[in-house]
């Protein structure tokens, strides 16, 4: 007969579970300014919020929140991931941040939108994607 499968509704939804239980946790340091590093790649989003000396202190990505599969690199899970951090790092104590960006996925300012939405101040933007250089080992030659 093999497994019963649950068949769960299509279309892009947060798990209420993952999303309850990642505001749960938190720390217990009060910062009051951190650097944002954002990653988004085409296949998923990640955020992690540090202070000014690059400790950590919230992190969340797509996944984390219950998104499967192609769905964890579309802007609306980034959004969700981000205001997750956001509501996390107001609770914090968090007045103002430092955004550090990676990446060429579509979340990209989903990510930095979900977080200051809820009042947290952007002081600077800086983009540190990483840029290829040298390429890829031409072919050998062909003997004949």
């Amino acid at each position: 007969m093999g497994k019963k499968r649950i068949v769960s509704p299509a279309g892009q939804k947060v798990n209420k579970g993952l999303k309850s239980r990642a505001l749960a946790r938190g720390s217990r340091r009060k910062i009051s300014e951190g650097i944002l590093h954002v990653q988004s790649t085409y296949n998923n989003n990640k955020i992690l919020l540090t202070d000014m000396q690059g400790n950590a202190v919230v992190s969340s990505s797509s996944g984390s929140l219950g998104f499967r599969g192609a769905k964890k690199g579309t802007p609306f899970a980034a959004n969700e991931v981000g205001s997750i951090v956001g509501e996390k790092a107001k609770n914090i104590g968090v007045k103002e941040i430092d955004v550090v960006v990676r990446g060429a996925g579509q979340g990209r300012e989903g990510m930095i939108r979900g977080f200051i939405s809820h009042g947290i101040m952007v002081r600077r933007i800086r983009d540190k994607t990483g840029v290829p250089f040298g390429g890829c080992r031409p072919k050998k030659a062909r003997h004949v």
